[in-house]
């Protein structure tokens, strides 16, 4: 059994056959999939396509370049849809200091309002963080660690700061990335921390792994994430497969 626990199922890549897609899931041992927003109209469609697929959650809140669509009304909104079925986390939020879309002040001062949300909420964070480390590390010890938990999603830090976000009791969210040939940072970080700190993640249909870089990515790819973790790790695909299974289970809150 594998858990996606992060895509993108309502982009336009997958318009013309996301039905298809998402049936075809469970061929390739996919049996739980959350389908995180990044805008506003992201979120909208991630509360229809969860009341729609049986085996999706959902994840309610705004990306950094986003968060320009944010203000006082709609944080209460997004507080009301954290209490909707199926929504299992807070995210994606952070910073993204490679675009700069918005200025880096307001990026921080919606990314910490919206982990003080998940806190008070009791739901998990899903962390973007992007060209942003020592920010988004400072911020997320200050103002979240030891509260609600999360995962830091297409990790992209050291192997020291992975050990740091573990010590503060985070997932560190591993994709498509680390079986590309010049990714030996995150090779060196999957090597440096527990198994059971780990999950397995697309952000499709972004981050295809090898030997489909550059293509549309889905969830039905993840069994080379997790085959390229196994020959990191030294162990076997399904000792690794099992693990981050159970590791999402419990990231999301599904199993205590």
């Amino acid at each position: 059994m594998i858990f996606d626990t992060h895509s993108h199922y309502n982009d336009k890549q997958f318009d013309a056959d996301r039905a298809v897609v998402l049936e075809s899931l469970k061929d390739a041992g996919v049996t739980q999939v959350v389908n995180v927003s990044a805008s506003w109209k992201d979120l909208m469609d991630t509360l229809e396509l969860i009341s729609k697929v049986p085996f999706m959650y959902g994840a309610a809140g705004i990306h950094p370049d986003h968060v320009g669509e944010l203000n006082e009304e709609r944080m209460e909104q997004l507080r009301e849809y954290c209490h909707r079925d199926k929504i299992v986390a807070v995210g994606e939020i952070g910073l993204d200091y490679h675009w700069n879309v918005e200025p880096k002040e307001v990026q921080q001062e919606w990314f910490i309002r919206q982990l003080h949300l998940a806190t008070e909420e009791k739901l998990p964070v899903i962390i973007h963080s992007r060209d942003a480390s020592q920010d988004t590390f400072d911020i997320m010890k200050k103002e979240h660690a030891g509260t609600t938990g999360g995962v830091i999603h297409c990790f992209s830090g050291s192997a020291e700061m992975a050990k740091e976000y573990v010590k503060m009791g985070y997932y560190i969210g591993v994709g498509g990335v680390v079986t590309f040939k010049n990714s030996r940072v995150l090779k060196e970080v999957v090597k440096a921390i527990p198994l059971e700190c780990i999950v397995v993640e697309t952000d499709c249909p972004y981050l295809a792994p090898a030997p489909h870089r550059g293509k549309r990515n889905s969830s039905a790819y993840l069994p080379l994430v997790i085959e390229e973790i196994a020959r990191l790790k030294e162990i076997t695909a399904e000792e690794v497969e099992n693990v981050t299974y159970e590791n999402a289970q419990r990231l999301y809150g599904l199993i205590h």
